[in-house]
């Protein structure tokens, strides 16, 4: 099944759709892997851990998919700890050593998620020698956030946390998230 996941994200789809925000392709993912979806949510897919694509396959379920099919919800950043904790383990493991510079992004992308000022130490030199320039250059602008403000404003509302008013004023600015 893990294959059938990779073979969608990196094959099946134009990679135009991978940030845009689409219901229709929402709908898609949702349609496809909710079920895959839910086993992931609750630890049953570790004997996908055995190979790096695995891996990969199970981190682009928690942090990718979720954030499609709940946009706009807390959900979309439910799994976000079990992300990046699963990418902590496949780094250690050298999944990036055999993965390609785009599947690598895609498994170290729990890292630029995180609202940790010390992830963000660590994704800022695993972008920059495991992923593409354009990734690398994207970690740079989230963990310029992480820097500034200890967290994404644009998390804010959907979070029901309070904005300060550096942050509401950073989020009039174009570009402000993501």
């Amino acid at each position: 099944m893990h294959t059938e996941v990779l073979s969608f994200w990196f094959e099946d789809i134009d990679s135009k759709r991978w940030f845009a925000s689409d219901s229709q392709f929402d709908e898609l993912i949702r349609q496809r892997f909710m079920g895959v979806m839910e086993q992931a949510a609750v630890g049953e897919l570790y004997e996908w851990r055995e190979a790096a694509e695995g891996r990969l396959a199970e981190i682009i379920v928690l942090d990718q998919f979720f954030r499609n099919v709940y946009r706009n919800t807390p959900q979309a950043f439910a799994q976000d700890t079990i992300a990046l904790v699963l990418a902590q383990e496949a780094v250690s493991a050298g999944a990036l050593n055999v993965l390609s510079p785009v599947q690598g992004s895609f498994l170290l992308m729990p890292y630029m998620h995180s609202e940790s000022k010390q992830i963000h130490v660590l994704a800022e030199a695993l972008f920059k020698e495991y992923a593409p320039a354009s990734n690398h250059h994207y970690e740079l602008r989230h963990k310029a956030i992480i820097d500034r403000f200890g967290r994404y404003p644009h998390r804010n509302k959907i979070l029901g946390r309070s904005s300060t008013p550096e942050e509401v004023e950073f989020l009039k600015q174009p570009g402000s998230s993501f």
